[in-house]
């Protein structure tokens, strides 16, 4: 299957665009794609070979998972690029438009049980929550 790319654009600096994406402490708010979800926990060892796991559950408790990965490359303010434990790959690219926008593009291998669509929908509802965090705080 061929990668998925989204891209959201986000009226912030690149730096707290950055900082938002990789802090766990910010991670817990903006990591789901519903209000019914949330993210209890996250940790994050940015740097190349290093792992960060994220726990997505719904609020009632009815389903959850942890998101893992380890990281392969690393350019602060630029570009991360990771493996997820099965193997899939994700990019993420921040572009500083001007001062005070930055683009944040993600492009990933998608999983085969869910269709293009749904995982495209699911993985962009995630990153629109960011794009809301980042500019309200």
């Amino acid at each position: 299957m061929e990668p998925i790319k989204i891209d959201i654009t986000i009226l912030a600096p690149v730096e707290k665009v950055w900082d938002y994406f990789n802090t766990p402490a910010h991670i817990t708010k903006w990591n789901f794609a519903h209000e019914t979800w949330q993210c209890p926990s996250s940790e994050n060892d940015l740097k190349v070979g290093g792992k960060f796991k994220t726990r997505m559950e719904a609020k009632d408790g009815s389903f959850g998972f942890d998101f893992e990965g380890f990281y392969d490359e690393v350019i602060p303010n630029e570009i991360i690029k990771y493996h997820l434990e099965d193997g899939r790959k994700v990019e993420v690219i921040f572009d500083r438009i001007d001062e005070n926008t930055t683009k944040v593009t993600e492009i990933f291998d998608p999983e085969k049980q869910n269709s293009a669509e749904m995982q495209r929908d699911g993985w962009y509802a995630i990153l629109d929550n960011f794009h809301k965090y980042v500019e309200n705080n």
